[in-house]
């Protein structure tokens, strides 16, 4: 039910962009099944000589490979995480209001992304990563894929809004 000191929120907020989350799932996994299926463990197809190519690795650990020799424990740390801050970013969802569009793709886009890295974790144990980032043969980053792609734009769209200047009408308190 509308609340009337919100006049932009519904009774769905902006669930709609649950879309873009399936989305991003679908394209996170489609792309990994492939590179899964095209490359040897570790073979580099280069794409852009010095800068970038597809490659496959596991990561059994977080961002930058934390934790990855941690002996299985983390696997379910990591997928304990991805389910509470994945409800947490539906329950936001539902509660934005209709002019807060460009806050509800950066939830829809990690949300994607979270849900793409935890079926890794919860049904290969690991996550499949593809893309890798070089110059002169030095890798500046591990491997990463399309999910934590959409993460990282998603991050950075939400530090962005933070940002935004105040909509008009509301106080900010020192």
């Amino acid at each position: 039910m509308p609340n009337a000191s919100m006049p932009n929120a519904s009774r769905f907020g902006r669930l709609g962009w649950l879309v873009l989350s399936l989305l991003v799932l679908v394209i996170d996994q489609v792309s990994k099944a492939h590179f899964e299926g095209s490359l040897e463990m570790f073979q580099q197809i280069v794409v852009i000589p010095d800068y970038f190519s597809w490659t496959l690795a596991y990561n059994t650990g977080a961002a930058f490979s934390f934790l990855a020799d941690g002996g299985g424990w983390q696997r379910w740390l990591f997928a304990v995480i991805a389910v509470v801050v994945s409800a947490v970013l539906v329950v936001w969802l539902k509660r934005l209001g209709r002019d807060d569009t460009w806050l509800a793709i950066a939830l829809a886009l990690v949300l994607g992304g979270a849900l793409g890295n935890l079926y890794d974790r919860i049904a290969l144990g690991h996550v499949i990563d593809f893309i890798l980032v070089h110059w002169q043969n030095r890798h500046y980053f591990p491997a990463f894929n399309f999910a934590d792609s959409a993460i990282t734009v998603g991050a950075i769209m939400l530090a962005l809004d933070m940002f935004k200047s105040k909509k008009t009408g509301e106080t900010v308190n020192d």
